[in-house]
């Protein structure tokens, strides 16, 4: 396995790689990995001659200090993570200096308005970061396929809209979300979770599928009162947003159409830790 803290020693490396005309694939982490992380890595392993994955933690996507500050770091157990199912990854962990050249802030992206919903009206500035950093990376790597979950399926539509809108000469390849036991979506954030508080979680996950019961027979508005009045009967949750909307444009579905693909999404708070969730409604 290959290990660089450096984007000028990993661009000498990869140019031995580029010049040979090889497939190269690249899965994106903000680290604290787990199965869901793992599993993106084995399909780019399937795909690809060579695998990339990124370990860093974006600041310029973070619109809470505190989120930033108590996110998960656990780089040496990650890479062990990465070895038991890799034993040629190349792993990209660099520094904040490194990659923003000691200006760390991001840069304004059109996304076609989809920026403005859900993720967007809530964690201003979110997506310039995401923009930003992506960007960065393909540049870094220039990746032939890169790899992101769908439970930021928000996050997938922008990374889709930017490497078109820039000519990115990368293929976007969206990838099941991997949940716990109880239906909980994987995320880092978990490990942040109490006992108590990863069972209780369940009802993220419970709640949506009965949304997409419900959305055969019920009006969007209808499914969405009943997620809202259903989540606030739990003392220990706090829901931010319950969003059914169009799958492209991602705005809000007032009138159901048949001609459309809709998806259910969910924000909510427990104990402060904020987790994200969507379901697909066709």
């Amino acid at each position: 396995m290959q290990i660089f803290k450096e984007k000028a020693l990993l661009t000498a490396y990869l140019k031995t790689i580029w010049d040979k005309n090889c497939a190269i694939g690249f899965v994106p982490t903000m680290g604290a990995l787990h199965q869901g992380h793992l599993s993106l890595i084995k399909k780019s392993l399937a795909e690809n001659d060579y695998n990339v994955v990124s370990i860093f933690v974006n600041p310029t996507q973070f619109n809470n200090s505190q989120d930033l500050e108590k996110y998960p770091r656990t780089l040496e157990i990650d890479i062990e993570k990465i070895r038991t199912i890799c034993s040629d990854c190349i792993v990209f962990a660099p520094s904040v200096d490194d990659i923003y050249e000691g200006k760390t802030n991001s840069k304004s992206f059109n996304y076609d308005g989809i920026e403005h919903e859900m993720e967007g009206k809530h964690r201003p500035g979110h997506f310039d970061g995401v923009g930003t950093i992506v960007k960065k990376l393909f540049e870094i790597v220039k990746p032939t396929n890169a790899y992101f979950g769908e439970k930021d399926f928000q996050q997938l539509q922008i990374v889709k809209k930017l490497v078109a809108k820039n000519d990115l000469k990368v293929n976007i390849i969206g990838c099941p979300i991997f949940r716990e036991a109880n239906g909980l979506a994987m995320s880092s954030r978990n490990e942040r979770l109490s006992i108590k508080d990863r069972d209780e979680a369940s009802i993220i996950y419970n709640s949506l599928l009965t949304a997409k019961e419900k959305f055969g027979t019920k009006s969007a508005n209808e499914v969405s009162n009943w997620v809202k009045h259903s989540l606030e009967k739990n003392k220990n949750l706090t829901l931010e947003y319950f969003e059914i909307a169009d799958e492209t444009t991602l705005k809000t579905c007032i009138r159901k159409s048949k001609h459309k693909k809709y998806r259910a999404f969910i924000a909510v708070f427990i104990d402060n830790i904020r987790l994200i969730d969507n379901i697909s409604l066709n």
